[in-house]
């Protein structure tokens, strides 16, 4: 996992991206989490490794657990999510 070096989230406070919770405070972490991938250089590497390995838990790649949920659901497998995720975006 050498793209967790180049990720916008190093030096971030990992509770950040694992917030306890579903309402206010939580809702907010998130979106700063959301915030930080936004500006995230390997943000589709993050997602891929979450999608692939299975990552039930926090903000990974711009998407929350639920996010991430849903489009494997709609996807079908891991490898359709990840092409889903990125359809139409340019590396």
């Amino acid at each position: 996992m050498e793209w967790l070096l180049r990720a916008a989230c190093v030096g971030e406070d990992p509770e950040l991206f694992f917030p306890v919770g579903t309402t206010g405070p939580a809702l907010d972490d998130v979106a700063a989490a959301k915030r930080v991938c936004a500006r995230c250089p390997v943000r589709r590497e993050c997602l891929n490794w979450a999608l692939g390995s299975g990552q039930t838990a926090g903000v990974w790649g711009g998407m929350g657990e639920e996010e991430r949920t849903d489009l494997l659901r709609r996807a079908g497998s891991a490898d359709a999510a990840r092409h889903e995720a990125f359809a139409g975006t340019k590396r």
